[in-house]
């Protein structure tokens, strides 16, 4: 669970920030991709807007979620062609969870870090195929914030080196024109520790619609 980050000056005074009073993003129902590396508050985050009842936890699709559930806790098989094989597998069935879900008229978010290209365009293809608007949700903390993270939840799939390498991607591949330019409808960047914003309060900048349009949901 991410921890809660020291409240910035202006907030000792118990006055809100200009922000804080500004009325909630609106997402559109859809695909909601969220990019960002490991540890930069990705599931903390969904899992606050699960909290507050904002989706339903069916709506959101989460790689790590499979991965624990079809293969038990999360590790990296030694063999380099039994960890393709499993990786397969996992996003397998996460877009056949992705696809049931827009099939349904179901908004979905995809829990992934998706910082590259071709893990996106893969989600935006899912996307078109029943012409559901795409929403990005961008999570891009300072590398010294992500590796403070990283080392306060002790993942042990992961080495420093590892969320290095996925923010140096994130860097160069997932620019908020970029994003644009492959297909988003939108592109919103997600606060957190640098902002001293809790996942709570990250997630109440945000409501998420549910049914796409044309569907009526019973």
């Amino acid at each position: 669970m991410e921890p809660v980050p020291k409240r910035s000056p202006d907030r000792t005074g118990g006055g809100p920030r200009p922000e804080d009073l500004a009325p909630p993003i609106r997402i559109p129902a859809g695909l909601v991709v969220l990019v960002g590396p490991p540890a930069s508050g990705k599931t903390s985050f969904v899992r606050a807007v699960v909290e507050r009842r904002q989706v339903d936890a069916e709506a959101v699709v989460s790689s790590d979620g499979i991965r624990t559930e079809l293969f038990g806790a999360v590790s990296e098989p030694a063999d380099p062609d039994t960890a393709d094989a499993v990786d397969a597998r996992i996003f397998e069935e996460r877009d056949r969870r992705i696809v049931a879900r827009l099939a349904a008229g179901s908004s979905v978010i995809a829990e992934s870090t998706n910082v590259t290209p071709q893990a996106r365009e893969r989600l935006i293809a899912l996307a078109r195929r029943f012409d559901a608007p795409v929403t990005v949700l961008r999570f891009a903390p300072d590398v010294a914030d992500l590796l403070q993270q990283y080392a306060e939840r002790g993942r042990a799939d992961l080495t420093a080196a590892d969320v290095r390498a996925y923010a140096g991607v994130m860097s160069r591949d997932a620019g908020v024109d970029q994003l644009r330019s492959e297909g988003a409808a939108a592109v919103h960047d997600v606060p957190g520790r640098r902002q001293s914003v809790t996942p709570a309060e990250a997630a109440a900048r945000f409501t998420f619609g549910q049914v796409l349009p044309g569907y009526h949901l019973t």
